[in-house]
């Protein structure tokens, strides 16, 4: 075939995968929960009955605990939780959903007024970007940990290996 021929071909197969697709196709439009919101843990807001995870961090859990930079013990998880739940209650929240995890909870990002909640979680070092799902936040992150806001401020567990050494034991 010659490269006219093949340019041929290849324009009718595109002409004809366009008029394939109907007419008042759409593209998938994002699904956008808005309500009230409750903090679950440092992560996790319930909207109208719907569990849904801020995308992209990984706050302490609620058991959790971190230690100051003197040596002391804090509820950094507890603390998180107060914080999101406060970041949350004076303003109905819009979460547009980024997919589903492997529990079936919403992902999304959401915004209390004018601010990203899990974005603010972060920047105040109440929150670890969790770069399994993008580095949107980790130059927040970066900025949190020179700054030693919140668990930054002494040492901590990564949330994601807490679990794990709980699991196991």
């Amino acid at each position: 075939m010659n490269g006219v021929a093949f340019r041929t071909a290849v324009c009718t197969l595109l002409a004809g995968l366009v008029l394939a697709v109907p007419a008042h196709a759409k593209p998938r439009e994002a699904v956008v929960l808005t309500g009230e919101a409750r903090a679950i843990d440092g992560d996790t807001i319930e909207v109208d009955g719907t569990r849904i995870c801020l995308q992209g961090i990984d706050a302490p859990e609620t058991r959790q605990s971190c230690t100051t930079a003197d040596g002391g013990s804090w509820a950094c998880g507890r603390y998180a939780t107060a914080m999101l739940a406060a970041a949350v209650a004076s303003t109905d929240v819009t979460c547009t959903a980024r997919g589903r995890d492997r529990y079936q909870r919403v992902v999304a990002v959401c915004w209390a007024g004018v601010v990203e909640v899990g974005r603010s979680m972060v920047a105040e070092g109440l929150a670890l970007a969790d770069r399994r799902f993008g580095r949107t936040y980790v130059p927040v992150e970066e900025a949190a940990r020179t700054a030693a806001r919140g668990i930054w401020a002494g040492d901590f567990e990564a949330p994601w290996d807490w679990r794990r050494a709980r699991r196991r034991g």
